[in-house]
């Protein structure tokens, strides 16, 4: 519903700000990710996320749009609730909350407040997959989860829009990712893609 807030930000503290919008004050709940980010500014664009449940509306807000994905992706598992995964991208970044997904780190998982071993478990069932097809995995199995995320994204959505099934698409750019360099633009890729489909 809420994308996104521009404003002045009137207080900022770890947990929480209040951004004017407006001439209208919101408070929005933080991780300390975003708390560091926007330490001694003025102004500020912030990532939301509106968050109804029977008895409370509470606005989420983030840095990067890839706290905020995280975030939306933690939601999704049972037993973990905003507070959790706020907790979660306060305590590690969302690289590193891939890395430990991917590894099955269940010890460092666990580390976080409120997370408990069967929840861990279930979090690395539910997100493994999905966090391994996004990163290069070593032979030594630890995940360095790599820049094109959004590059693989944005490639992904194009196949799809020209009528390409979602699974064969991932596997086409998984593997063309995996054999390239770094450096391959958008372009290059959905080509490759084409030409490998």
């Amino acid at each position: 519903m809420i994308s996104y807030l521009k404003g002045i930000l009137i207080e900022l503290e770890p947990t929480h700000l209040i951004i004017e919008v407006g001439g209208v004050g919101y408070k929005v709940n933080i991780p300390m990710s975003t708390f560091d980010a926007f330490k001694n500014q003025k102004e500020a664009k912030v990532l939301t996320h509106f968050h109804v449940k029977e008895d409370s509306q509470t606005l989420y807000g983030f840095h990067q749009p890839e706290e905020r994905t995280v975030f939306l992706d933690l939601l999704g598992i049972s037993g973990i609730g905003p507070s959790i995964a706020i907790g979660m991208l306060s305590a590690m970044n969302p690289n590193e909350i891939k890395s430990a997904i991917v590894a099955e780190n269940v010890k460092h998982i666990q580390s976080i407040k409120g997370i408990g071993g069967k929840t861990a478990q279930r979090v690395i069932l539910e997100l493994k997959d999905r966090y391994k097809k996004e990163g290069l995995i070593s032979e030594s199995g630890q995940s360095s989860i790599v820049s094109n995320n959004s590059l693989r994204n944005e490639a992904l959505s194009a196949l799809i829009n020209l009528g390409f099934a979602k699974n064969s698409a991932e596997k086409v750019i998984d593997k063309i990712l995996q054999a390239s360099d770094e450096n391959i633009t958008l372009e290059q890729l959905i080509k490759q893609a084409l030409k490998s489909a």
